[in-house]
């Protein structure tokens, strides 16, 4: 018999008692729509996790200063001053494995806009290149500070969805005042939201800022010397008010020393330090080469000799992103498995149906042999009923499965993702289920003597 027949005379089998086909598809309706379920609800928690991470900086290098030791008594870490922002600009040049670089200036202080004050959890003076560090290209509202900004210590800064929300709740903030202690900024732009990071730290409470402008003006650090150095003050009687914080003019106390007189007696070297550099590497599998070429790099220009350890630190994510990345992907191999367990429930289901179905069918057999049927004929009959039932079974569990998993995602707004390969492996894990547990009953109706099923009763 062709394969068309066999299919044909399988189905109309199947049909004479479509209730019973029904209930035996049901186990494996249920092992595949939990499949796709657990499937789509662990891979939308894996990727809420990257794209946590991924806020954080998955690919992200944070390098600070080493701590430093007076009289036995350690300052903390970060406590140094051995970054510039020269630093920054040799490890983006130098090292193939960096995609981008910034600094960051920390401070912290009391933000106002007519009548409100708002303490914010970070105010960081860095670059533009930050935004594309921590992946923020977007803005919610107006556009980025330049490194123009930068060079002409200008007073822009961009704000996060909660400073917006604290400060200026029915404006925009675009192009209106703030004072961070009491220094003027005008805003260029809204951050777009990130929310809470893996801390729950809120990271749109956070005010950026060209880090000269908070170094040289909000932060009030001038510029700190490698060694020693007396710095000039100005008169006693001057009085600092709001608006002559920063004086232009300044009077030098002392005369400016010749060219003869500076290579004689050279000054200390003097240099603007930074808090932190913010590293982002082309890739995560580039992140331990990275590390290797900025060390060299730093230590290079640090002049550090092979004895002498790092004057900085050098952190990634790489413990947190694989401890996280595997503790998720544990959770849906375990969901996995209990949906591929229903799976076998069905699978045992349907051999037993089909194994009455021999039973009662077995005259039907015995006729169908007599008349010139083989017996591989009958084997592929049964087979093709088995594997009938698990396809159509695996196509409803396919749109139940799917509808659990936007219901879940609607009402507990749980994230999950659409995954494609779950899909086709399992119509394919029905197709193999219908094989393997309907090929004992087709086995057994194909070796029935036709004399014998001819005369069963």
């Amino acid at each position: 018999m062709k394969i068309a027949n066999v299919a044909r005379t399988a189905l109309r089998s199947l049909s004479r008692n479509v209730t019973r086909a029904v209930l035996t598809t049901l186990g494996i309706v249920i092992g595949i729509a939990a499949v796709i379920a657990m499937m789509e609800i662990g891979h939308g928690a894996s990727l809420a996790i990257q794209n946590s991470i991924s806020s954080m900086g998955s690919n992200n290098l944070m390098i600070f200063p080493a701590s430093t030791t007076f009289g036995g008594v350690s300052s903390g870490a970060g406590s140094g001053v051995t970054l510039t922002a020269e630093d920054c600009q040799a490890i983006l040049n130098g090292c193939p494995d960096v995609r981008q670089a910034t600094v960051t200036v920390r401070t912290s202080g009391q933000v106002v806009h007519a009548g409100r004050n708002w303490v914010p959890g970070s105010i960081y003076g860095t670059t533009a290149a930050f935004l594309d560090v921590r992946d923020w290209k977007n803005l919610e509202e107006g556009e980025p500070f330049t490194d123009r900004d930068i060079r002409n210590v200008s007073k822009v800064c961009l704000i996060g969805r909660t400073i917006k929300r604290e400060l200026f709740p029915n404006e925009s903030p675009v192009g209106k005042e703030i004072r961070i202690n009491n220094i003027s900024f005008r805003v260029v732009g809204v951050l777009s939201a990130k929310g809470a990071n893996l801390m729950g730290m809120d990271q749109d409470d956070i005010i950026l800022a060209p880090w000269t402008t908070i170094k040289y003006r909000v932060s009030n650090k001038k510029a700190s010397s490698a060694a020693a150095s007396s710095s000039s003050s100005s008169s006693s009687e001057q009085v600092n008010t709001l608006n002559d914080l920063y004086p232009t003019k300044q009077v030098s106390l002392y005369p400016q020393a010749s060219a003869t007189q500076q290579a004689n007696n050279p000054l200390p070297v003097r240099f603007a330090n930074i808090d932190q550099i913010i590293v982002s590497a082309v890739s995560a599998d580039a992140i331990p080469r990275a590390i290797e070429q900025i060390t060299s790099i730093l230590r290079e220009r640090h002049r550090l000799r092979a004895d002498e350890e790092d004057d900085f630190n050098i952190r990634d994510m790489t413990e947190l992103t694989k401890t996280l990345t595997s503790t998720s992907t544990l959770m849906t191999r375990l969901l996995l498995i209990v949906a591929l367990i229903s799976l076998i429930v069905g699978g045992v289901g349907i051999m037993n149906i089909m194994l009455v179905s021999v039973t009662e069918r077995t005259r039907e057999i015995g006729l169908r042999m007599a008349v010139g049927a083989k017996g591989r004929d009958i084997l592929v009959q049964f087979l093709l009923e088995a594997v009938i039932l698990c396809l159509a079974g695996g196509i409803m569990g396919i749109g139940l499965g799917r509808g659990v998993s936007v219901l879940i995602s609607t009402i507990l707004r749980w994230p999950t993702e659409i995954s494609v390969t779950a899909i086709v492996l399992s119509f394919m894990v029905a197709g193999t289920v219908g094989v393997l547990f309907g090929f004992y009953p087709a086995w057994r109706a194909s070796r029935l003597d036709p004399i014998e099923a001819l005369r069963y009763e």
